[in-house]
């Protein structure tokens, strides 16, 4: 048991020795910091390509989470022109450096960094040096852009139109009769519409003679007449504030008990007075035959039509 007891006295010191030199690494750390670690106010600021004049980078909106810094400039070169007739390069940002080169006017450099009034520039691609901002003018390298239409500036794919309209409606291009309807449209792509639509008119025909199997009779027409229809429309010069368009589709029309199948074709304009109104106007074509089984004739139907659009 003595033993052990002096075993304990002498491991004892040893513990609290290395105890204290964790300690002293420690404290010193924060200490290190505090004297001299802390960044330079004055230290050379890079110049990211794209960056904006110092008002407009104060004034910028911070990034936020999950933006970077790129996704916020413009994609443009910082860019400096000499303007006296010899423009002195330096080595370093100040006077006091050596002389790097001697240029001429009007010779154009990238900027990489900017320090008290000095401009770090490219020279070549292993050279750099300092141009006082006295000698030069800055400007923004645009030559590198290309304009590109932007297709989300006025895409409506996935918006449906809702289109009330009313005309006049010409039954076999002779009776001229009030015509009132609606469409229900949907864009499939930006210059394509699917649409299904639906419209009544009451037909006055004058009294003509309709020849039948066995005799000639003379006859006058008056009846009310429902007309629907599917279409697909191709907006020729999608995006801008007036579009014109052409349509065709399938349908039917039902009269005097009968329902006669149909198709149309027909062209019109559009006029987006918002992004989610609009004025149209049209004329559709709409063929199909009526008559008795023994005395069938082909028609040609002519609507015109105005009308008012809303997309949501």
């Amino acid at each position: 048991m003595k033993c052990d007891r002096h075993g304990q006295a002498w491991r004892q010191p040893l513990a609290w020795g290395w105890q204290g030199l964790v300690i002293a690494l420690l404290g010193a750390a924060p200490a290190a910091r505090a004297q001299g670690t802390e960044p330079d106010s004055s230290a050379v600021t890079p110049l990211p390509v794209g960056a904006e004049s110092d008002s407009a980078a104060s004034n910028a909106e911070p990034v936020r989470p999950g933006h970077s810094l790129n996704e916020r400039l413009m994609i443009t070169t910082r860019m400096v022109r000499l303007r006296e007739k010899s423009n002195v390069i330096r080595t370093g940002p100040g006077s006091d450096y050596a002389i790097a080169s001697v240029q001429p006017r009007d010779r154009h450099f990238e900027v990489l960094a900017k320090r008290d009034g000095w401009n770090n520039v490219k020279l070549s691609e292993s050279e750099s040096g300092w141009v006082h901002e006295s000698l030069c003018e800055e400007y923004d390298d645009l030559s590198g852009l290309k304009w590109r239409p932007n297709p989300k500036l006025y895409t409506r794919t996935g918006s449906y139109v809702l289109n009330g309209y009313a005309g006049a409606y010409a039954f076999d291009k002779k009776s001229n009769s009030f015509v009132a309807g609606g469409r229900l449209g949907y864009y499939v792509f930006d210059r394509v519409q699917a649409e299904v639509g639906v419209a009544w008119t009451h037909v006055d025909r004058p009294a003509e003679i309709v020849e039948s199997l066995f005799d000639l009779s003379l006859e006058a027409e008056t009846f009310h007449m429902l007309f629907y229809n599917l279409g697909l429309t191709y907006e020729i010069l999608p995006g801008r504030q007036m579009v014109p368009f052409v349509t065709a589709g399938v349908g039917s029309s039902i009269m005097l008990g009968r329902s006669e199948p149909s198709f149309h074709y027909g062209a019109g304009t559009t006029l987006f007075l918002s992004k989610r109104t609009a004025m149209r106007w049209e004329f559709r074509d709409y063929r199909f035959s009526s008559g008795s089984d023994n005395a069938r004739r082909e028609n040609d139907n002519i609507e015109f039509s105005l009308g008012t659009l809303y997309l949501f």
